[in-house]
Protein backbone atom coordinates (compact mmCIF):
# COMPACT_ATOMS: atom_id res chain seq x y z
CA UNK A 1 0.00 0.00 0.00
CA UNK A 2 3.02 2.62 0.54
CA UNK A 3 4.39 1.30 -2.38
CA UNK A 4 1.09 2.39 -4.63
CA UNK A 5 0.55 5.19 -2.33
CA UNK A 6 3.96 6.60 -2.78
CA UNK A 7 4.16 6.17 -6.76
CA UNK A 8 0.81 8.15 -6.92
CA UNK A 9 1.89 10.95 -4.82
CA UNK A 10 5.68 11.36 -5.96
CA UNK A 11 5.85 9.84 -9.59
CA UNK A 12 2.32 10.27 -10.81
CA UNK A 13 1.93 14.08 -9.35
CA UNK A 14 5.58 14.97 -10.56
CA UNK A 15 4.29 14.09 -13.95
CA UNK A 16 0.94 15.13 -13.89
CA UNK A 17 2.38 18.87 -13.04
CA UNK A 18 5.35 18.88 -15.72
CA UNK A 19 2.29 17.58 -18.45
CA UNK A 20 -0.03 20.40 -16.98
CA UNK A 21 2.95 23.12 -17.46
CA UNK A 22 2.87 22.05 -21.35
CA UNK A 23 -0.97 22.14 -21.39
CA UNK A 24 -1.73 25.68 -20.07
CA UNK A 25 0.91 27.23 -22.06
CA UNK A 26 -0.79 24.96 -24.91
CA UNK A 27 -4.11 26.76 -23.90
CA UNK A 28 -2.68 30.14 -23.46
CA UNK A 29 -1.31 30.58 -27.46
CA UNK A 30 -4.45 28.91 -28.21
CA UNK A 31 -3.32 25.13 -29.34
CA UNK A 32 -6.11 22.77 -29.11
CA UNK A 33 -5.08 19.73 -27.21
CA UNK A 34 -6.89 16.37 -27.49
CA UNK A 35 -5.07 14.63 -25.01
CA UNK A 36 -3.97 15.15 -21.24
CA UNK A 37 -2.49 11.37 -20.09
CA UNK A 38 -0.89 9.94 -17.30
CA UNK A 39 0.74 7.22 -18.03
CA UNK A 40 1.79 5.81 -21.69
CA UNK A 41 -0.82 2.96 -23.52
CA UNK A 42 -3.82 2.09 -23.18
CA UNK A 43 -6.49 4.57 -22.10
CA UNK A 44 -7.75 2.72 -18.65
CA UNK A 45 -10.24 5.80 -17.20
CA UNK A 46 -10.60 9.31 -17.46
CA UNK A 47 -13.50 11.98 -18.60
CA UNK A 48 -13.63 14.27 -21.72
CA UNK A 49 -13.93 18.25 -20.91
CA UNK A 50 -14.34 20.23 -23.95
CA UNK A 51 -12.19 19.01 -26.87
CA UNK A 52 -9.78 17.39 -24.34
CA UNK A 53 -9.53 13.56 -23.12
CA UNK A 54 -8.14 13.56 -19.39
CA UNK A 55 -7.07 9.83 -19.15
CA UNK A 56 -5.22 7.52 -16.99
CA UNK A 57 -3.24 5.16 -18.68
CA UNK A 58 -1.84 1.74 -18.78
CA UNK A 59 1.66 2.41 -17.85
CA UNK A 60 2.25 5.09 -14.99
CA UNK A 61 5.84 5.85 -16.13
CA UNK A 62 5.60 8.96 -17.96
CA UNK A 63 2.81 10.79 -19.89
CA UNK A 64 1.87 13.50 -22.12
CA UNK A 65 -0.36 16.10 -23.67
CA UNK A 66 -1.14 15.28 -27.47
CA UNK A 67 -2.37 18.62 -29.42
CA UNK A 68 -4.03 19.21 -32.02
CA UNK A 69 -2.02 19.23 -35.95
CA UNK A 70 1.39 17.99 -34.01
CA UNK A 71 4.41 17.13 -36.11
CA UNK A 72 4.08 13.75 -37.30
CA UNK A 73 7.51 13.17 -36.27
CA UNK A 74 6.71 13.55 -32.77
CA UNK A 75 6.46 9.85 -30.81
CA UNK A 76 2.81 10.68 -29.06
CA UNK A 77 1.64 12.43 -31.83
CA UNK A 78 -1.64 10.97 -33.74
CA UNK A 79 -0.50 10.50 -37.05
CA UNK A 80 -2.84 12.91 -38.45
CA UNK A 81 -1.36 15.65 -40.81
CA UNK A 82 -1.75 18.98 -39.59
CA UNK A 83 -4.40 20.82 -41.49
CA UNK A 84 -3.64 24.29 -41.29
CA UNK A 85 -5.84 25.26 -38.74
CA UNK A 86 -5.32 28.28 -36.36
CA UNK A 87 -5.98 26.04 -33.09
CA UNK A 88 -2.78 23.53 -34.09
CA UNK A 89 0.06 23.23 -32.89
CA UNK A 90 1.91 23.53 -36.42
CA UNK A 91 0.08 27.22 -36.94
CA UNK A 92 1.75 28.66 -34.25
CA UNK A 93 5.39 30.58 -34.04
CA UNK A 94 8.09 28.57 -33.02
CA UNK A 95 9.13 31.15 -29.95
CA UNK A 96 5.12 30.00 -28.62
CA UNK A 97 6.36 26.37 -29.76
CA UNK A 98 9.73 26.56 -27.77
CA UNK A 99 7.70 28.23 -24.95
CA UNK A 100 5.42 25.01 -25.02
CA UNK A 101 8.28 22.77 -24.31
CA UNK A 102 9.64 25.00 -21.57
CA UNK A 103 6.52 25.04 -19.63
CA UNK A 104 6.80 21.27 -18.34
CA UNK A 105 10.56 21.58 -17.18
CA UNK A 106 10.06 25.51 -15.82
CA UNK A 107 6.47 23.99 -13.94
CA UNK A 108 9.04 21.34 -12.40
CA UNK A 109 11.60 23.80 -11.05
CA UNK A 110 8.96 26.20 -9.52
CA UNK A 111 6.55 23.37 -7.73
CA UNK A 112 9.48 23.10 -5.45
CA UNK A 113 9.36 26.75 -4.34
CA UNK A 114 5.71 26.44 -4.03
CA UNK A 115 5.51 23.53 -1.78
CA UNK A 116 8.48 24.19 0.04
CA UNK A 117 6.82 27.38 1.04
CA UNK A 118 3.94 26.04 2.17
CA UNK A 119 5.94 23.62 4.32
CA UNK A 120 7.95 26.33 5.89
CA UNK A 121 5.10 28.60 6.47
CA UNK A 122 2.06 26.21 7.54
CA UNK A 123 4.37 23.47 8.96
CA UNK A 124 7.62 25.40 9.78
CA UNK A 125 11.27 25.23 8.67
CA UNK A 126 12.47 21.38 9.91
CA UNK A 127 16.00 21.52 10.66
CA UNK A 128 18.30 18.56 13.20
CA UNK A 129 17.11 18.41 16.57
CA UNK A 130 20.63 18.70 17.82
CA UNK A 131 21.13 22.18 16.63
CA UNK A 132 19.04 23.35 19.83
CA UNK A 133 21.70 21.79 22.05
CA UNK A 134 24.63 23.44 23.33
CA UNK A 135 27.80 23.34 21.97
CA UNK A 136 30.51 20.39 23.69
CA UNK A 137 33.33 18.16 22.11
CA UNK A 138 32.08 14.86 22.03
CA UNK A 139 34.59 13.25 19.44
CA UNK A 140 37.34 14.67 17.22
CA UNK A 141 37.52 13.55 13.69
CA UNK A 142 40.95 11.62 12.92
CA UNK A 143 43.18 14.14 11.61
CA UNK A 144 42.06 16.85 14.32
CA UNK A 145 43.12 14.06 17.33
CA UNK A 146 45.96 14.75 19.49
CA UNK A 147 47.87 17.58 21.02
CA UNK A 148 47.72 19.87 17.47
CA UNK A 149 44.27 20.36 18.01
CA UNK A 150 42.74 23.67 19.23
CA UNK A 151 39.91 21.81 20.58
CA UNK A 152 40.03 18.71 22.80
CA UNK A 153 37.35 16.17 23.70
CA UNK A 154 35.25 17.48 26.71
CA UNK A 155 35.81 20.78 25.95
CA UNK A 156 32.45 23.28 26.47
CA UNK A 157 32.37 26.26 24.28
CA UNK A 158 31.63 28.72 26.50
CA UNK A 159 31.40 31.80 23.40
CA UNK A 160 31.98 31.84 19.89
CA UNK A 161 32.82 35.33 18.24
CA UNK A 162 31.33 36.52 21.27
CA UNK A 163 27.78 34.94 21.42
CA UNK A 164 27.50 33.68 24.86
CA UNK A 165 26.61 29.79 24.89
CA UNK A 166 26.53 28.99 21.70
CA UNK A 167 24.20 26.14 20.51
CA UNK A 168 24.80 24.36 17.35
CA UNK A 169 22.93 26.40 15.18
CA UNK A 170 24.82 29.44 16.23
CA UNK A 171 27.57 27.63 15.68
CA UNK A 172 27.09 26.68 12.14
CA UNK A 173 25.69 30.39 11.87
CA UNK A 174 29.05 31.98 13.06
CA UNK A 175 31.19 29.32 10.34
CA UNK A 176 29.06 30.43 7.94
CA UNK A 177 29.27 34.25 8.06
CA UNK A 178 33.41 33.59 8.49
CA UNK A 179 35.74 34.34 5.57
CA UNK A 180 38.16 32.14 4.03
CA UNK A 181 41.68 32.50 6.09
CA UNK A 182 39.21 34.43 8.99
CA UNK A 183 39.49 32.89 12.39
CA UNK A 184 36.75 31.88 14.85
CA UNK A 185 37.48 33.08 18.55
CA UNK A 186 36.35 30.41 20.62
CA UNK A 187 36.16 30.87 24.90
CA UNK A 188 35.92 26.89 26.15
CA UNK A 189 35.92 25.12 29.59
CA UNK A 190 37.41 22.02 30.56
CA UNK A 191 37.46 20.73 34.15
CA UNK A 192 36.91 23.99 35.76
CA UNK A 193 39.12 25.79 33.32
CA UNK A 194 38.90 28.43 31.03
CA UNK A 195 40.85 28.88 27.63
CA UNK A 196 40.69 31.24 24.40
CA UNK A 197 41.73 29.78 21.42
CA UNK A 198 41.29 30.77 17.65
CA UNK A 199 40.25 27.95 14.62
CA UNK A 200 41.72 28.51 11.54
CA UNK A 201 38.23 28.66 8.46
CA UNK A 202 39.19 28.03 4.83
CA UNK A 203 36.16 27.32 2.06
CA UNK A 204 36.05 23.77 2.73
CA UNK A 205 36.09 24.07 6.45
CA UNK A 206 33.20 22.17 7.81
CA UNK A 207 31.52 22.23 11.67
CA UNK A 208 33.01 18.86 12.93
CA UNK A 209 36.46 19.94 11.99
CA UNK A 210 36.27 22.48 14.40
CA UNK A 211 33.95 21.47 17.12
CA UNK A 212 34.12 17.82 16.41
CA UNK A 213 30.98 15.16 15.46
CA UNK A 214 27.34 16.34 16.52
CA UNK A 215 25.80 14.55 19.06
CA UNK A 216 23.71 11.88 16.95
CA UNK A 217 24.16 8.65 17.72
CA UNK A 218 25.02 5.89 15.44
CA UNK A 219 21.55 4.24 14.74
CA UNK A 220 20.30 3.56 11.20
CA UNK A 221 17.26 4.83 10.35
CA UNK A 222 17.38 3.85 6.49
CA UNK A 223 19.09 0.75 4.69
CA UNK A 224 18.88 0.97 0.93
CA UNK A 225 17.72 -1.77 -0.99
CA UNK A 226 20.74 -3.08 -3.13
CA UNK A 227 23.93 -1.38 -1.79
CA UNK A 228 26.65 -2.83 0.91
CA UNK A 229 24.63 -2.68 3.93
CA UNK A 230 21.88 -4.37 2.96
CA UNK A 231 24.25 -7.00 1.46
CA UNK A 232 25.91 -7.40 4.68
CA UNK A 233 22.56 -7.64 6.48
CA UNK A 234 21.85 -4.56 7.92
CA UNK A 235 18.80 -3.14 9.26
CA UNK A 236 17.12 -0.16 10.56
CA UNK A 237 17.26 0.61 13.81
CA UNK A 238 20.74 -1.29 14.03
CA UNK A 239 22.92 0.99 16.67
CA UNK A 240 26.84 0.74 15.29
CA UNK A 241 29.14 -0.13 17.82
CA UNK A 242 32.66 -0.28 16.93
CA UNK A 243 34.37 -0.49 13.27
CA UNK A 244 36.88 -2.89 12.90
CA UNK A 245 37.43 -2.90 16.95
CA UNK A 246 37.47 0.81 17.24
CA UNK A 247 34.09 1.90 19.34
CA UNK A 248 31.68 3.98 17.80
CA UNK A 249 29.96 6.42 19.56
CA UNK A 250 28.65 8.80 16.88
CA UNK A 251 27.44 8.98 13.61
CA UNK A 252 30.29 11.36 12.28
CA UNK A 253 32.59 8.58 13.86
CA UNK A 254 31.57 5.71 11.68
CA UNK A 255 30.70 7.87 8.25
CA UNK A 256 34.28 9.16 8.77
CA UNK A 257 34.90 5.29 8.49
CA UNK A 258 33.26 4.53 5.47
CA UNK A 259 34.41 7.39 3.82
CA UNK A 260 38.28 6.81 4.64
CA UNK A 261 38.11 3.23 3.71
CA UNK A 262 38.93 2.99 -0.04
CA UNK A 263 36.54 0.85 -0.26
CA UNK A 264 38.42 -1.87 1.86
CA UNK A 265 36.03 -4.78 3.56
CA UNK A 266 35.18 -3.19 7.53
CA UNK A 267 34.31 -5.81 10.31
CA UNK A 268 31.01 -4.34 12.42
CA UNK A 269 30.04 -4.83 15.60
CA UNK A 270 26.31 -3.85 15.79
CA UNK A 271 23.31 -4.21 18.55
CA UNK A 272 20.17 -5.21 17.37
CA UNK A 273 17.26 -5.05 19.43
CA UNK A 274 19.72 -5.85 22.76
CA UNK A 275 21.42 -8.54 21.24
CA UNK A 276 25.20 -8.25 19.63
CA UNK A 277 25.61 -8.68 15.71
CA UNK A 278 28.79 -9.15 14.12
CA UNK A 279 28.84 -7.92 10.04
CA UNK A 280 31.40 -6.98 7.47
CA UNK A 281 30.38 -4.68 4.72
CA UNK A 282 32.55 -3.38 1.85
CA UNK A 283 31.77 0.06 1.11
CA UNK A 284 31.50 1.09 -2.48
CA UNK A 285 32.25 4.74 -4.53
CA UNK A 286 29.09 6.93 -4.74
CA UNK A 287 27.98 10.26 -5.26
CA UNK A 288 26.61 12.69 -2.18
CA UNK A 289 23.79 15.15 -2.34
CA UNK A 290 26.87 17.95 -3.19
CA UNK A 291 28.03 15.98 -6.22
CA UNK A 292 31.15 14.64 -4.93
CA UNK A 293 32.03 10.91 -5.33
CA UNK A 294 32.93 9.50 -1.29
CA UNK A 295 32.80 5.67 0.08
CA UNK A 296 29.34 4.90 0.67
CA UNK A 297 27.78 1.69 2.33
CA UNK A 298 23.86 2.79 1.78
CA UNK A 299 22.41 3.92 4.82
CA UNK A 300 21.10 6.95 6.83
CA UNK A 301 21.02 8.07 10.36
CA UNK A 302 18.17 8.70 12.52
CA UNK A 303 18.46 12.16 12.91
CA UNK A 304 15.05 13.72 14.96
CA UNK A 305 13.30 16.60 13.55
CA UNK A 306 12.16 20.11 14.77
CA UNK A 307 10.25 22.85 13.34
CA UNK A 308 10.40 26.81 13.69
CA UNK A 309 8.20 28.85 12.14
CA UNK A 310 8.46 31.14 9.76
CA UNK A 311 7.03 33.96 7.97
CA UNK A 312 6.33 33.82 4.81
CA UNK A 313 8.94 36.11 2.98
CA UNK A 314 11.56 33.90 5.16
CA UNK A 315 9.96 30.96 3.86
CA UNK A 316 9.84 31.89 0.59
CA UNK A 317 13.46 32.71 0.09
CA UNK A 318 14.13 29.63 2.15
CA UNK A 319 12.18 27.76 -0.14
CA UNK A 320 14.14 29.26 -3.04
CA UNK A 321 17.75 28.62 -1.50
CA UNK A 322 16.81 24.62 -1.04
CA UNK A 323 15.32 24.70 -4.86
CA UNK A 324 18.17 26.25 -5.79
CA UNK A 325 20.39 23.75 -3.71
CA UNK A 326 18.89 20.90 -5.26
CA UNK A 327 19.24 22.14 -8.69
CA UNK A 328 23.03 23.31 -8.43
CA UNK A 329 23.85 19.57 -7.29
CA UNK A 330 21.50 18.01 -10.00
CA UNK A 331 23.39 19.76 -12.72
CA UNK A 332 26.74 18.68 -11.28
CA UNK A 333 25.85 15.13 -11.37
CA UNK A 334 24.32 15.94 -14.66
CA UNK A 335 27.58 17.07 -15.37
CA UNK A 336 29.85 13.91 -14.48
CA UNK A 337 27.52 11.40 -16.05
CA UNK A 338 28.80 13.00 -18.86
CA UNK A 339 32.21 13.34 -18.10
CA UNK A 340 32.27 9.80 -16.24
CA UNK A 341 33.09 11.31 -13.28
CA UNK A 342 30.11 9.00 -12.26
CA UNK A 343 28.68 5.75 -13.42
CA UNK A 344 25.55 5.39 -15.38
CA UNK A 345 24.94 2.63 -13.20
CA UNK A 346 24.79 4.31 -10.10
CA UNK A 347 21.31 6.10 -11.52
CA UNK A 348 17.78 5.16 -9.69
CA UNK A 349 15.30 3.93 -12.56
CA UNK A 350 11.29 3.55 -12.30
CA UNK A 351 11.80 0.71 -10.05
CA UNK A 352 14.30 1.87 -7.35
CA UNK A 353 12.09 5.15 -7.41
CA UNK A 354 9.07 3.51 -6.54
CA UNK A 355 10.61 1.93 -4.07
CA UNK A 356 12.37 5.33 -2.25
CA UNK A 357 8.63 6.61 -2.57
CA UNK A 358 7.05 3.87 -0.83
CA UNK A 359 9.81 4.28 1.99
CA UNK A 360 8.80 7.82 2.24
CA UNK A 361 5.05 7.57 2.87
CA UNK A 362 6.28 5.25 5.35
CA UNK A 363 8.63 7.71 7.14
CA UNK A 364 5.97 10.70 6.46
CA UNK A 365 5.22 13.43 5.34
CA UNK A 366 8.51 15.58 5.37
CA UNK A 367 10.18 12.52 3.74
CA UNK A 368 7.48 12.56 0.69
CA UNK A 369 7.78 16.30 0.05
CA UNK A 370 11.80 16.04 0.52
CA UNK A 371 11.40 13.48 -2.47
CA UNK A 372 8.70 15.30 -4.25
CA UNK A 373 11.04 18.05 -4.47
CA UNK A 374 13.87 16.16 -5.40
CA UNK A 375 12.13 14.11 -8.49
CA UNK A 376 10.59 17.37 -9.57
CA UNK A 377 13.98 19.40 -9.78
CA UNK A 378 15.41 16.06 -11.42
CA UNK A 379 12.45 16.00 -13.99
CA UNK A 380 12.75 19.43 -14.66
CA UNK A 381 16.52 19.43 -15.51
CA UNK A 382 16.82 16.58 -17.42
CA UNK A 383 13.79 17.38 -19.58
CA UNK A 384 15.78 20.36 -20.35
CA UNK A 385 18.55 18.59 -21.96
CA UNK A 386 19.10 18.60 -25.69
CA UNK A 387 18.69 15.35 -26.28
CA UNK A 388 16.01 14.30 -29.33
CA UNK A 389 12.88 13.50 -27.79
CA UNK A 390 12.94 15.45 -25.05
CA UNK A 391 11.83 19.01 -24.16
CA UNK A 392 15.25 20.78 -24.96
CA UNK A 393 15.85 18.71 -27.89
CA UNK A 394 12.52 19.83 -29.43
CA UNK A 395 13.99 23.11 -27.91
CA UNK A 396 16.37 23.05 -29.66
CA UNK A 397 15.44 21.51 -33.18
CA UNK A 398 13.34 24.88 -32.97
CA UNK A 399 16.25 27.40 -32.32
CA UNK A 400 18.04 25.41 -35.53
CA UNK A 401 14.88 26.22 -37.87
CA UNK A 402 14.40 29.73 -36.49
CA UNK A 403 18.27 30.44 -37.25
CA UNK A 404 17.78 28.59 -40.94
CA UNK A 405 14.41 30.45 -41.49
CA UNK A 406 13.03 27.49 -42.95
CA UNK A 407 11.66 23.91 -40.88
CA UNK A 408 13.67 20.73 -41.44
CA UNK A 409 12.34 18.25 -43.66
CA UNK A 410 10.09 15.09 -42.16
CA UNK A 411 12.40 12.57 -42.74
CA UNK A 412 15.15 14.48 -40.89
CA UNK A 413 13.28 15.25 -37.97
CA UNK A 414 11.60 11.30 -38.08
CA UNK A 415 15.28 10.54 -37.72
CA UNK A 416 16.29 12.74 -35.18
CA UNK A 417 13.23 11.42 -32.87
CA UNK A 418 13.92 7.84 -32.98
CA UNK A 419 17.77 8.90 -32.31
CA UNK A 420 16.52 9.86 -29.55
CA UNK A 421 13.59 7.11 -28.26
CA UNK A 422 16.31 4.84 -28.86
CA UNK A 423 19.29 6.35 -26.93
CA UNK A 424 15.82 6.62 -23.93
CA UNK A 425 14.90 3.62 -24.56
CA UNK A 426 18.22 1.83 -24.21
CA UNK A 427 19.06 3.65 -20.77
CA UNK A 428 15.58 3.35 -19.05
CA UNK A 429 15.92 -0.73 -19.84
CA UNK A 430 19.75 -0.50 -18.67
CA UNK A 431 18.84 1.79 -15.70
CA UNK A 432 15.95 -1.10 -14.77
CA UNK A 433 18.11 -3.84 -15.27
CA UNK A 434 20.25 -2.23 -12.39
CA UNK A 435 17.15 -1.55 -10.24
CA UNK A 436 16.41 -5.30 -10.58
CA UNK A 437 19.82 -6.32 -9.84
CA UNK A 438 20.01 -4.41 -6.86
CA UNK A 439 17.07 -5.98 -5.14
CA UNK A 440 18.42 -9.30 -5.85
CA UNK A 441 20.57 -11.46 -3.16
CA UNK A 442 22.96 -12.35 -5.37
CA UNK A 443 24.04 -9.14 -6.24
CA UNK A 444 27.27 -7.88 -5.05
Amino acid sequence: MNLLLGVALVLGLMIMIHEWGHFIVARLFGVRVDVFSIGFGPRLFGWKRGATDYRVSALPFGGYVRMAGQDLSEVDSNDVAPTGAADELMSKPRWQRALISFAGPAVNLIFPILLLTGLFVAVGLPYSSFYDLPVQVVALPADKAGQTSVLQVGDKVVSINGVRNPTWEQAQKALKQAAPDDKLKLEVENAGKTRTVEAPVSARTTLDRILGYPPLPPILDEVAPGTPAERAGLKDGDRILAVDGQKIEYWGQFREHVSSSNGKAMKLDVERKGQAIHAEVTPQPGVTESGETTYQVGVAVVDPTSYRRVSFTDGVRDAFVMTGERTKETIGVVGMLFSGRVSVRQLQGAVGISRAAGEAVRKGPLAVISLMVLISVNLGILNLLPIPILDGGNILLLTLEGIRRRDFSLAFKERFVQVGFVFLLVLFAYVMYNDVVRMLPIHS
